[in-house]
């Protein structure tokens, strides 16, 4: 394998690559901070679990419509400031307002007049939401064409990106301490106005600091496909009829395919056994103590949280080296290990035990999202030495859409393998060990089988290192740079 350097002019300005990685920040502050909050709902407010549960899937079912079409209309957007930057702009300015009223919840009304207030006011919020995140994501694409600084690109934003995981824990405690807030409620209401306002300032940054690199390239290959004149009666169906080719030739798109597989299978392979651990933990390991299982659930969680910063950092270092697709066979490899280890780590012997995996399954994560945004920006390149459309928003919302879609189904489906193994919640640290044994089982081995069947598609993967500077080539020779 032919290692290349990359050029001077390729690099992105360090600062740069920190101000998109904050678009990051923002992103991922605003699905952890909507998750972790609509607690309140509840606890707050009083309203039924169940209905708490579909406020916060009934909203993003809409992603399924909203996300591929906004990524198409950022790739046919032309104007002056460019296809993307104008929507972050809009989106992170509008996101955050809405954001702070969704929260601004009035006193003594009914559950039913709660649960439609926010289930409309989410249906606003993700709107806003995909406005901004959307061509934010097709904007990272689209800063540099070389193979290597894409890598490093997605790593400093995903490393940026964990912080508000880290940051999201404590949010609950905030919105109860009594020194601040009269109630919960109040809590939300004024924490949602913090998050609103720090969305709006921040979130704007990389539409004033960044620079869109294939806004002309854009331009010229849409006037090359313009056969004639539409009338304009005829606008609404062009449209359509392109909206709807865009997203097949994306969806048939075999690299891309297997990217979409491999996230699929590794990341929600996790989500599906996520709570699992923390039974396995309380229910295992400390016998039923909840207090004392808990503590040792949330140190878990801590390491891995730290350890996923340092797996960024090295994943980014080593596909530099050996290239992407190997370097996801070792990330990914070393989380299979990390999954299998819990068998025998997770013990009534040693509980301090249970700190041993979290740094190695932080490969899984990690890595993963590490490299795919880098590896979806060359499958962008190679779909358009084929179509000669750059079709950066349409495949960036496509690709989340299927990690928001096997979340939704993950989480469910977590819920009836939990009921599989027939624990029961009232015998508390009583479980039939064949319960004990069928969440140990599904706990260590579901995500280490899904992770293996991952790293055999991305064996097939086509776009190496050699392969996408090839393309690179092709696609400037074409273009006459």
């Amino acid at each position: 394998m032919t290692h290349y350097a990359t050029a001077p002019e390729d690099r992105i300005p360090n600062h740069h690559k920190l101000i998109y990685g904050l678009g990051a920040f923002v992103n991922n502050l605003l699905a952890a901070a909507i998750g972790g909050m609509i607690i309140v709902l509840n606890l707050g407010l009083g309203m039924n679990p169940a209905l708490v549960g579909l406020l916060g899937a009934l909203p993003r079912l809409t992603d399924a419509i909203t996300d591929p079409l906004m990524g198409f209309i950022s790739d046919n957007t032309r104007s002056r400031w460019g296809r993307r930057r104008p929507y972050i702009l809009i989106g992170a300015i509008t996101v955050g307002i809405i954001y702070a009223l969704l929260w601004q919840l009035p006193a003594d009304k009914s559950e039913s007049f709660y649960f439609w207030y926010f289930l409309g006011g989410s249906l606003i919020f993700y709107l806003a939401y995909t406005i901004f995140a959307t061509p934010w994501v097709a904007l990272g694409y689209e800063l540099t064409p070389d193979y290597h600084e894409r890598t490093r690109l997605m790593g400093v934003s995903n490393f940026v990106g964990q912080v508000p995981y880290m940051i999201a824990p404590y949010f609950l405690a905030i919105m109860y301490n009594e020194q601040w807030f009269a109630s919960e409620v109040e809590g939300a209401a004024g924490l949602a106005v913090i998050i609103g306002g720090f969305v709006i300032v921040v979130g704007i940054m990389p539409a004033i600091f960044l620079r869109e690199r294939y806004q002309d390239i854009a331009e010229a290959e849409s006037k090359e496909k313009e056969l004639s004149p539409i009338g304009a009666g005829g606008v609404v169906a062009h449209n359509v009829t392109n909206f709807l080719r865009g997203f097949v030739i994306t969806l048939k798109f075999k690299p891309f395919l297997k990217l979409c597989a491999a996230t699929f299978l590794v990341f929600n392979g996790f989500i599906l056994i996520a709570a699992f651990q923390s039974y396995v933990i309380i229910y295992y390991v400390f016998g039923g103590d909840k207090d004392a299982g808990a503590t040792f659930v949330g140190h878990s969680g801590l390491v891995g949280a730290v350890s996923t910063l340092f797996v960024i950092m090295l994943v980014t270092w080593m596909a530099t080296r050996i290239g992407k697709r190997r370097a996801f066979f070792v990330a990914i490899g070393i989380s299979i290990v990390g999954y299998a280890l819990k068998w025998f780590c997770y013990t009534p012997e040693n509980p301090w035990l249970v700190l041993i995996p979290a740094p190695l399954m932080a490969f899984g994560l990690g890595g993963l999202f590490t490299l795919m945004g880098s590896m979806i920006a060359d499958v962008v390149d190679a779909d358009e030495l084929q179509t000669h459309e750059r079709r950066e928003g349409m495949y960036g919302s496509i690709f989340w859409w299927v990690v928001k879609l096997g979340m939704a189904v993950a989480i469910a489906g977590g819920g009836f393998l939990l009921n599989a193994t027939g624990f029961d919640v009232a015998l508390e640290g009583n479980q039939a060990d064949r319960t004990i044994v069928w969440m140990r089982l599904f706990d260590a081995f579901i995500p280490a089988a899904a992770s293996a069947i991952a790293i055999w598609a991305i064996a097939s993967y086509s776009i190496t290192e050699d392969k996408a500077h090839e393309i690179r080539q092709q696609l400037e020779a074409r273009r006459g740079n």
